[in-house]
């Protein structure tokens, strides 16, 4: 199955989107996945500018807020985050239904503050307020599932389902990531079989977050499994240039070069496996 191929424009560290642009567009990819900074881009400018380049926004990685924080100020003003992201997406002027809206908890809190039954439960009500915002400007929404290492909640796909299940709310889907499915699936294949029409996105970098190629992560299975599901969305590639610190994405002199090879290989890997 031909699936278009993007990448999340957040590997690239705040490269002004016309270079950004036109490197994704040189890679050879179809549309990205726009890091949600809801006051730094002006919407409407970024989606002219990336149709200019031939890309589409698939979807939006939202920025870090704590939507399962106890402290109901904290988590209200991640909401509200939220509600100002979905108008943003909407002046993107993808059209009807687009881009999917993706949420997760915040990166790196990988314990809980209160309880994990407390902020459990915090977790659905505030995807089930997401869900809301998005579902009265016609968006779907996925949540992203992360690793031990950047989570304490919902880090494989079966955890997914029973949020999905929790939350109750037609318009979400899951967000499966081969890098975080190396480390928490006991099979990564088997589990987005497992996921089957409930997967609105895939992410793919290898296990060592490089390019795919560049690691261990064996992606036929995977990609036989999209094609079992009958998942037709694109593939968002998310890899990271070498070097330390998994969350800061500037890896020193050149590293959007580097990035730039690594997505063009991604994606030829990606279309030789028949994606």
């Amino acid at each position: 199955m031909r699936r278009e191929i993007g990448c999340c424009t957040w590997i690239f560290g705040g490269e002004p989107l016309p270079e950004m642009a036109a490197r994704i567009a040189r890679a050879g990819l179809d549309g990205v996945e726009l890091h949600g900074d809801i006051d730094g881009i002006d919407p409407a400018e970024a989606g002219r500018v990336l149709a200019e380049h031939g890309l589409r926004v698939f979807s939006i990685t939202p920025g870090d807020a704590d939507i399962s924080h106890p402290d109901p100020a904290i988590r209200e003003a991640a909401l509200d985050y939220y509600r100002r992201l979905t108008d943003w997406a909407v002046a993107l002027g993808q059209g009807d239904g687009a881009p999917r809206i993706s949420c997760h908890g915040l990166v790196t809190r990988i314990r809980p503050v209160s309880s994990q039954a407390e902020e459990d439960a915090l977790l659905v009500e505030s995807t089930r307020a997401i869900c809301a915002m998005a579902a009265a400007k016609g968006l779907p929404v996925v949540f992203e599932i992360l690793n031990r290492y950047e989570s304490h909640q919902v880090r494989t796909v079966a955890e997914g389902l029973r949020l999905r299940d929790a939350v109750g709310a037609e318009n979400l889907g899951l967000l499966p990531d081969a890098y975080h499915m190396n480390i928490e699936e006991a099979d990564p294949a088997a589990a987005l079989r497992a996921g089957g029409a409930a997967i609105g996105l895939y992410h793919a970098a290898d296990s060592n977050r490089q390019a795919i190629g560049e690691g261990h992560t064996d992606f036929a299975p995977q990609i036989a499994a999209l094609d079992a599901i009958g998942y037709a969305g694109p593939v968002i590639i998310e890899p990271a240039a070498p070097g330390p610190d998994p969350f800061n994405t500037d890896k020193g002199e050149g590293f959007r070069d580097v990035l730039e090879t690594q997505l063009r290989t991604s994606a030829e890997a990606l279309r030789a496996l028949g994606s």
